[in-house]
């Protein structure tokens, strides 16, 4: 059953307003994760390996670094409207919202990859 164009338009606008929420999702998520990674690297790397270092240039990069992952983040953002219009057949409001939590929380939880390598590192070389 091919999609009216109402239900085109009803898609498009949830993905729409979900936006602002996702991306304040990642910016928080990212200066947390950001916070942690330096507290965890003073305190469990940096007095074993003493090249690591937290200075104005290595933040303003991991910055910038910042800028670059949002836009591919919103790049990916993306596939929730292609997958809710493709595979939500009746469109379902449970399956988009479902959906829309799914990438959120992955989303979310990718920079906090950092902060656990940080621990992992510390364990594997140092404990």
């Amino acid at each position: 059953m091919e999609l009216i164009s109402k239900d085109i338009l009803e898609i498009k606008s949830f993905w729409e307003n979900k936006r602002l929420k996702y991306n304040v999702g990642l910016i928080v998520a990212a200066l947390i994760a950001f916070i942690a990674y330096v507290i965890l690297g003073s305190y469990l790397i940096a007095p074993y390996d003493h090249e690591f270092e937290i200075t104005l240039f290595t933040t303003l990069f991991h910055g910038i670094h910042f800028i670059f992952v949002l836009g591919i983040a919103n790049l990916f953002y993306n596939l929730g409207y292609y997958v809710d219009k493709h595979y939500n057949k009746g469109n379902s409001e449970i399956f988009r919202k479902r959906l829309f939590n799914l990438g959120f929380w992955f989303s979310v939880g990718l920079p906090f990859l950092v902060p656990i390598l940080v621990v992992i590192n510390y364990l594997l070389r140092f404990k």
